[in-house]
């Protein structure tokens, strides 16, 4: 091998660093440790309604009802039944909510003269949801929403408390809006008959018959969700949380988030059970603000009782402190 006129030998060429092993990639586990593939999550979406429908029937079964999705409707004579083209493309019932979220089927894609099946003409469903919920609203000033799990029994404390509460209220001169559901919303919606209130109900169209509790007096049906979250915020000086599930926890962060951001003024967020509540607050305050992703003021957001009285007290004091007329300068 021939030497180079500088009589240092040749370097050697670096071989070529070989590429990072790439891992195979797995699904990440679900809070209870399954695996979660598309399939797992489409059983747990199943479930999910399923126990959503169990747990709406219990609460009308434990006040002596038969629930609505089990009621067999009579035929009148010569009876017709429309197809809605809209759902043929989906398995099993599906929600306004659904086909608006969903985006374009395929009977749309196929089809796209149809207007009534286009996101354009839902937009005007819409609009005509938010002209019937504020026709039907009007007339509320002094508006308390009441949330909690429909399968709640009527001789639950919780119950209890909860018509307690809504009673007192009502005695102040508050008008008292639910789901319409049965459980903590019924509840709420029978302590405001009881104390000369008026008792309304927001309903919302589910997978399955949710139907309105008898303590309704005002019942509006909505379609889409956040037509009907709009109505409670809109109507409501204030926010009572007894313990329930997604859509309890639903509306306490939708009303923290709204006053958070400067959209709402002196409208109380009260979770009512103290130990129901203690976990998750808990959590809020040694992850959630330890991290510095809240600031700790917004622990200062919701306030804790287990007292109707309380409860009531915190609503009327902040409904006054809020429409107070200041003294005028003679």
């Amino acid at each position: 091998m021939a030497t180079p006129k500088n009589g240092k030998a040749p370097a050697k060429k670096k071989a070529k660093a070989a590429p990072p092993a790439v891992s195979k990639a797995r699904s990440p586990r679900t809070a209870t440790g399954k695996r979660g593939n598309p399939a797992q999550l489409a059983v747990a979406q199943a479930e999910a309604q399923e126990g959503l429908r169990e747990r709406t029937e219990e609460g009308h079964r434990a006040a002596g009802r038969t629930p609505p999705s089990q009621v067999s409707k009579k035929r009148s004579a010569g009876a017709t039944r429309k197809i809605d083209d809209d759902l043929r493309d989906f398995v099993g019932p599906v929600t306004e909510d659904g086909k608006l979220l969903q985006g374009p089927t395929a009977t749309e894609r196929r089809d796209r003269r149809d207007f009534r099946s286009t996101d354009t003409w839902r937009v005007m469903r819409i609009m005509g949801e938010f002209i019937e919920g504020f026709d039907n609203l009007a007339t509320v000033e002094r508006g308390v929403s009441i949330f909690g799990s429909a399968r709640t029994a009527p001789d639950d404390p919780q119950y209890l408390a909860a018509q307690e509460t809504a009673r007192l209220l009502a005695l102040a001169g508050f008008s008292i809006i639910t789901g319409a559901g049965p459980g903590i919303m019924e509840a709420a919606n029978k302590g405001a008959k009881e104390g000369g209130g008026r008792s309304i109900g927001c309903n919302i169209e589910l997978p399955f018959e949710q139907g309105a509790n008898p303590y309704v007096d005002t019942l509006v049906n909505f379609r889409y969700f956040f037509v009907r979250k709009t109505m409670f915020i809109k109507y409501s000086s204030a926010f009572i949380i007894f313990p329930g599930g997604f859509g309890t926890l639903d509306e306490a962060f939708e009303a923290l988030t709204l006053i958070q951001t400067g959209k709402i003024y002196q409208f109380p967020v009260i979770l009512f059970g103290r130990h129901y509540w203690a976990g998750l607050l808990r959590w809020l305050q040694s992850r959630v603000l330890a991290e510095r992703k809240i600031s700790p003021g917004d622990m200062d957001l919701m306030l804790l009782t287990d007292d109707p009285a309380e409860a009531a007290h915190a609503v009327i004091e902040a409904y006054n402190s809020a429409n107070a007329i200041p003294n005028a300068d003679v």
